[in-house]
C-alpha cells in the first residue's frame, strides 16, 4: 500500500484527494511540524531529505514527490481522469497541470517561508507574492471552461488541484467575488460523495469525518 506523508491541508491534500478519487488505497502520516526542526521533520527527512510534502512511499518501497508527478503516475492506473488522447481538452490538461505547479506554487514557497530568501524585505516579498498570486489566478479563471469542470463535462485532476487551492490564499470570498469559474468548480468537486471524508480531514470542507 502506497504511504503518503503529508499535513492536513497542505500540499498534500491534493494528493490525497486524487487517490482517493482513483481509488488507490493509501495510508496517510500526519507530519505536522515537518517544517521545523524535531522529530516531525527527521522521519520526513528520512525518505524525503528536502522535507517536501507529499512525500509518497510506494509499495516497492521507491519514494515519489511533487504533485504533478503523483498525477501523472494515477493517470497511468487511472487515465479516466484525464481527457482522452489526441485531443485540444488532453493539451490543456497537460499544458495547466505543469503551469500550476510551475507558476502558482512558488507562490507559495516564497510566501510561505520568506525568511529562507530575505534578511531584510520579508513582508514586502510576502505582499508581492499573494499579489501575483492574484494575477495568476485571474488568467487561470480566462482558461477554464466550468461546464461543470474546468475542461468541460468530465472531471479530470486538474479539479483536484482548484478545490484544494480554493482553500488557501487568497480564500474564499476572493474567489468568489473575482474568479467565479473556479470558485464554482470547487463547489462541485465538494459535492462528490466519494471525497467527502478525505476532504472534511484536510479541513477542506466543514465537518469532520467520523
Amino acid at each position: 500500500m502506497i504511504t503518503v506523508y503529508g499535513a492536513p491541508g497542505w500540499g498534500s491534500a491534493i494528493s490525497e484527494v486524487m487517490l482517493t478519487l482513483a481509488k488507490i488505497p493509501y495510508k496517510f502520516v500526519d507530519v505536522t511540524g515537518f517544517d521545523q526542526p524535531g522529530p516531525q521533520q527527521d522521519a520526513l527527512s528520512a525518505l524525503n531529505p528536502l522535507c517536501q510534502i507529499p512525500t509518497l512511499k510506494m509499495t516497492d518501497g521507491s519514494v515519489m514527490t511533487e504533485t504533478a508527478a503523483i498525477a501523472l503516475m494515477i493517470l497511468d492506473e487511472y487515465p479516466a481522469l484525464a481527457p482522452p488522447p489526441d485531443t485540444p481538452q488532453r493539451r490543456q490538461f497537460q499544458r495547466l497541470l505543469i503551469w500550476l505547479v510551475a507558476n502558482v506554487y512558488p507562490t507559495f514557497t516564497y510566501a510561505d517561508y520568506p525568511e529562507r530568501w530575505t534578511e531584510t524585505g520579508a513582508r514586502e516579498l510576502v505582499e508581492s507574492c499573494q499579489k501575483y498570486r492574484k494575477t495568476l489566478y485571474l488568467w487561470l479563471e480566462s482558461q477554464l471552461v466550468a461546464a461543470p469542470y474546468a475542461l468541460g463535462e468530465q472531471l479530470s485532476l486538474i479539479d483536484v488541484y482548484i478545490a484544494v487551492m480554493r482553500s488557501w490564499g487568497p480564500r474564499h470570498d476572493w474567489f468568489k467575488d473575482n474568479t467565479p469559474k473556479f470558485f464554482a468548480i470547487a463547489e462541485r468537486v465538494y459535492q462528490l460523495p466519494e471525497l467527502q471524508d478525505v476532504l472534511r480531514r484536510n479541513d477542506i470542507i466543514p465537518g469532520t469525518s467520523e
